[in-house]
Formats: structure tokens, C-alpha cells, sequence
């Protein structure tokens, strides 16, 4: 492990990790506790369109990429809030609808950019310095708009009427939920894949769920589960040569597991605590 930090590309591909794991710690428990993981599978697929996009234009990836995830985030949220007895249908279809639109834009691009497969399968050992750049702008702007709404967050995510009630304005923090899970999801992409970004986006929560005890505690924990599973797996993929993203989530799959064997030390976050 020592020899491979004197390596600029694996410098690059512990800090790409430990970004994605900061974000997928903090948005990832939302999701969860929203009950929010088919929708934010939804955006993830969607958002190959923006992959396909960016390289039809020649524009960098990952801004082009969060543009157009994040607009199909809001899609997504405008149907579950406006047409509920239809919304997975909806988002069903904008999901392979984005699928769709990316795979057409890449084969009317001319010539064959073999950067293409690291989006759907990751390539952490690949992570550029630009690209790292854009991820800490694209985290700390998360961890912005949580820190600003969190009261409103935490009252939403455990009781939506209530919160309605007290005057949370559930529908504008329903709509920058997915927005942010589109960001999130752009960053995590460069790290898993696109296949495989729910994986890291959903176990790390579930696993903190079990032992947090609160909102904080949860995201918090499922950040830290998060960056072992990214550093070890990294470490693997390295020892080993094998591909990073895979090795990564199978490793998260491996605690995921030994997590089901081991009982509930505290109350779930669900059942209380502060932000």
C-alpha cells in the first residue's frame, strides 16, 4: 500500500474514493430513509444520457453529466409528486429513455472513445486532476445545501405529513433531494460505474442504519463503512489487477453480509434523534 501512494494515479484514486464516500455517506442515508432508492436508480441509469451527450458534443463529461442528470432528477420528482399511481411507470420509461438517448448520441459520435467503458464500470485508477476538482466542488456544494436544510431534512425523511404540518416546504426539499442524489450519483460513477453505483450509493446506509442512532450518526457512520470499502478495495484491485469498481462494491457486498449476522446494537435512525 505504501509503494502505491508514491503513484500519482493511485494519490488520485484514494482521494477520488474517499470524495465519494463523503457523498455517498451523507446522500446515500437520505435516500435510504426517504425510501427513495428505486427513483435514485432511476436517475443513475438516466444520467448515461448525459454521458452519451458530452461525448457527441466533445464537452468534459462529468459538468455535462451532472446538468443532465440533474435535470432528470427533477423530472423524476415532478412525477412522484404530481401522478403517484403512475410514477414508477414514468420513471421506468425516462430511465431507458436516458439509457437509450446515450448509447444513440455515442453511436452517431464518430470514432470509439475507450474512455467510454470506465462510466459504465468505473475507473478509479484513471481519475484526473480536473476530474478531482469538479468532484470537491460538486461535494462541498452538497454539504452545503444539507448543512442549510438539514432541520427540514431530518423532519421530512422521518415523517412527511408532520413535517407538512409544522411548515416544512416537503416539496422543494423532495426536489433538491434528487438533484443532490443526481450529484452524487455523477460522482460515484467515476469511481463504480454506472452498473454499479447503487450498490455503494444503498449498502453502506442500510449497514449504518443498523447501529446509528440518529440522522447524523447514519450518515456519519455509512461514510466511514463507505471509505473502507473504497480504500480496501482499491487496495485489492491493485495487489490483485483486478477491475477496481467491481472489487470495490464486492467488498461492500462481503460487509453487507456480515452485517445481516451481527444484531442491531442501538435503535435504527428511524426512530429518532437530531440532524
Amino acid at each position: 500500500m505504501i509503494e502505491a501512494l508514491s503513484y500519482d494515479f493511485f494519490r488520485n484514486a484514494l482521494m477520488a474514493g474517499l470524495l465519494a464516500s463523503i457523498i455517498c455517506g451523507v446522500i446515500g442515508t437520505l435516500v435510504v430513509v426517504n425510501r427513495l432508492v428505486f427513483l435514485a436508480g432511476g436517475v443513475a441509469h438516466a444520467s448515461y444520457g448525459g454521458v452519451g451527450l458530452a461525448f457527441f458534443l466533445g464537452l468534459p463529461v462529468l459538468p455535462v453529466t451532472a446538468g443532465f442528470s440533474t435535470l432528470a432528477a427533477l423530472g423524476m420528482a415532478w412525477v412522484t409528486l404530481s401522478a403517484r399511481e403512475r410514477a414508477d411507470t414514468v420513471i421506468g420509461v425516462l430511465w431507458a429513455a436516458g439509457m437509450a438517448l446515450g448509447i444513440i448520441l455515442l453511436d452517431l459520435t464518430p470514432g470509439y472513445n475507450s474512455d467510454l467503458m470506465s462510466y459504465l464500470f468505473g475507473s478509479i485508477l484513471a481519475v484526473p486532476d480536473s476530474d478531482l476538482w469538479i468532484m470537491a466542488g460538486l461535494c462541498c456544494a452538497v454539504l452545503a445545501l444539507v448543512a442549510l436544510f438539514s432541520r427540514g431534512l431530518l423532519v421530512m425523511s422521518f415523517d412527511v405529513e408532520f413535517a407538512r404540518s409544522r411548515g416544512v416546504p416537503v416539496r422543494f426539499l423532495h426536489f433538491l433531494l434528487m438533484g443532490m442524489t443526481a450529484l452524487c450519483v455523477v460522482m460515484v460513477i467515476r469511481v463504480v460505474g454506472l452498473i454499479l453505483v447503487m450498490a455503494l450509493l444503498t449498502i453502506p446506509p442500510f449497514m449504518a442504519e443498523r447501529r446509528a442512532g440518529s440522522l447524523a450518526g447514519m450518515m456519519f457512520l455509512a461514510g466511514c463503512l463507505s471509505a473502507v470499502f473504497c480504500v480496501a478495495g482499491l487496495y485489492l484491485s491493485y495487489t490483485l489487477d483486478l477491475t477496481s469498481g467491481a472489487t470495490i462494491i464486492g467488498v461492500a457486498c462481503v460487509g453487507f453480509v456480515l452485517s445481516l449476522a451481527l444484531p442491531r446494537r442501538r435503535p435504527a435512525a428511524g426512530s429518532g434523534g437530531g440532524a
